[in-house]
């Protein structure tokens, strides 16, 4: 599954250093096999599609955070394979179709917006309804997107919110995700036409010392700098 599009909200101080962390960490990415590294796309096909998701949007307007397509003239094209670097598309319409739709490839959507409502609109707009997920330290924030958003796998802090076996892989009643019979893992596999939500979340875990003392605690998060990850699937 891909989750390549990012709904953000704040002011303009806000989105730019965002945007500016998201751009640093995808333009260390290197091409290559190596671990660590990024090879090509798997055939010709998927290339041409990537591009042209990429070329659409920027015909519609978009702009290029960050352009991948040079990829495709580096050392290791000239040797063979489809190439595409990773690629941050900064939308102005809600309507392109790389906003829509998955492309499988590595291209990040941004998209602003104004406030929970409207992002709510976006997400459940979409004919899909695989997954969603909310990235937040606040779980007031947390549950009340999960408990409107039209989809099937849902995740808290969590970028795929695929839910490991016996959960089910899938989307709702109403979208043109998979839904119904045949599940692929898991006890959906014979459940059939039944509607399962699954969330994931992954919280701050406190330094309980610190928690008990109140010293150390971030007046914004309410956890300490240094705490773990908390992993978690419910139903």
């Amino acid at each position: 599954m891909a989750a390549s599009v990012l709904l953000v909200m704040g002011d303009g101080e806000q989105q730019k250093a965002l945007q500016e962390k998201i751009i640093d960490k995808a333009s260390k990415i290197e091409p290559g096999s190596e671990a660590g590294k990024m090879g090509p796309v798997i055939d010709a096909g998927s290339y041409e599609k990537i591009m042209k998701y990429i070329e659409k949007s920027v015909e519609n307007g978009a702009e290029l955070l960050l352009d991948g397509r040079s990829w495709s003239k580096n050392e290791f094209a000239k040797n063979g394979g489809c190439w595409i670097g990773p690629t941050i598309i900064k939308h102005s319409s809600k309507e392109d179709a790389a906003m829509k739709e998955e492309i499988f490839g590595p291209v990040l959507s941004i998209y602003q917006v104004k406030s929970w409502s409207e992002a709510i609109e976006i997400e459940n707009g979409n004919p899909f309804g695989n997954a969603a997920s909310v990235y937040t330290t606040n779980g007031g924030h947390a549950e009340w997107f999960v408990s409107r958003f039209r989809a099937s796998m849902l995740g808290i802090n969590i970028g795929i919110p695929v839910p490991r076996e016996p959960f089910s892989f899938g989307g709702l009643y109403g979208t043109q995700s998979k839904y119904g019979d045949m599940d692929i893992t898991g006890d959906g596999a014979i459940e059939f036409f039944t509607n399962r939500i699954k969330v994931t979340s992954k919280w701050p875990m406190p330094n309980v010392d610190e928690f008990i003392s109140g010293e150390g605690l971030s007046s914004a998060t309410g956890h300490g700098p240094t705490d773990h990850a908390n992993f978690a699937g419910t139903m």
